[in-house]
């Protein structure tokens, strides 16, 4: 019975040898309760998700067993590829919303594991177990319902590691053959891409517990002339967050109009683009507000891929760059991945 915490995995610099690798899926993590007609949808943070994805609702009672629990991604392809920001629009409040999504960007479901089928709890059998119970269990199953491909051969994971982020994917997952479901636990392996960038540092937010810095804001310059909002970086000790507090005091910028993302205060503005204030749907009333700085600190961070024109995940603090010029700070040294057709991957069909 739901709720169930999923399993999860901790990040390695290289592809272990345990048997298993199958592709690292970008979408919203999601353990599917089937019992007949009765399907329900469970997040990663326990969130209920069912009302959101009508359409994959009625897909999992067409392609599932009749009573059964799985483990898997919701994901959104659109042109070929998967589309994180298309599927976040994809939690909306209202119900005409909700409808016209699930008509205009339907999902699809990634199963990779099988912790119930029938009577049979399944989370103490190894994993391997697990992977051919899912396997003959989902063997009929068809777009818009999938069994990620899988591969024992590390040769063919590296392969799949650097091709497979043309399409959107962002990485690997390594999963022990013997190893039975811990939720809420990582023991599993994920493998991620790893690159730097010098961003220019325009803003931070404070601390939730208050007078230390929370997360810088880091912007890269647009062939539009435009300082663009990429992302943030977070990830800091105690110590670190008190010092940049004085670090960056001498750049706090008085006057907000003279300033690139001046308008982050005027909500309309938020519907050209995206700006570090903007309200999000996840943030659950959290104060987006920040403190604006002169666009003149230069910081090398760390990002595993873009997702559209910004860091899919939070960057992560390497060094300050004085040796770089904020101006020098553009799209132009991102790295960009060989495009690859999600049907190389999956036959779906959009």
């Amino acid at each position: 019975m739901p709720p169930v915490k999923p399993m999860l995995a901790k990040a390695v610099k290289g592809i272990p040898d345990v048997g298993h690798v199958e592709p690292k899926w970008d979408g919203f993590r999601t353990i599917v309760f089937r019992d007949g007609d009765e399907v329900e949808l469970g997040s990663r943070n326990e969130r209920p998700m069912t009302r959101y994805f009508p359409e994959l609702v009625e897909a999992l009672k067409q392609h599932l067993p009749r009573r059964c629990v799985v483990d898997g991604e919701i994901v959104l392809v659109r042109d070929g590829r998967l589309d994180f920001d298309a599927l976040q629009q994809r939690i909306h409040p209202a119900a005409s919303r909700v409808k016209l999504l699930a008509e205009q960007t339907p999902v699809s479901f990634v199963a990779f594991d099988l912790l119930a089928l029938d009577d049979d709890d399944l989370t103490g059998r190894p994993f391997a177990e697990r992977r051919a119970l899912l396997v003959d269990a989902l063997a009929a199953a068809s777009d818009p319902v999938f069994v990620t491909p899988a591969t024992a051969d590390l040769a063919e994971a590296d392969d799949w590691f650097a091709r497979f982020e043309g399409a959107g994917l962002d990485g690997v997952i390594a999963k022990p053959l013997d190893g039975a479901y811990q939720p809420d636990k990582r023991t599993m392996f994920k493998i991620k891409h790893e690159r730097t960038a010098d961003c220019v540092v325009a803003g931070y937010r404070w601390h939730k517990t208050g007078g230390i810095v929370g997360s810088l804001l880091l912007g890269l310059w647009g062939d539009d002339g435009r300082l663009h909002h990429v992302g943030v970086a977070a990830s800091f000790p105690m110590a670190k967050r008190r010092e940049l507090v004085e670090t960056l005091a001498p750049y706090v910028a008085e006057d907000l109009t003279q300033h690139p993302w001046g308008e982050w205060a005027d909500q309309e503005a938020h519907r050209g683009g995206r700006m570090p204030g903007a309200v999000s749907r996840w943030s659950a009333g959290k104060d987006l507000s920040f403190v604006p700085l002169r666009p003149e600190l230069v910081v090398e961070v760390a990002y595993d891929h873009m997702e559209g024109d910004r860091f899919r995940h939070t960057a992560q603090f390497r060094r300050w760059r004085p040796d770089r010029t904020p101006e020098s700070c553009t799209y132009e040294q991102l790295e960009s991945p060989v495009g690859l057709d999600l049907a190389e991957i999956l036959p779906v069909t959009r």
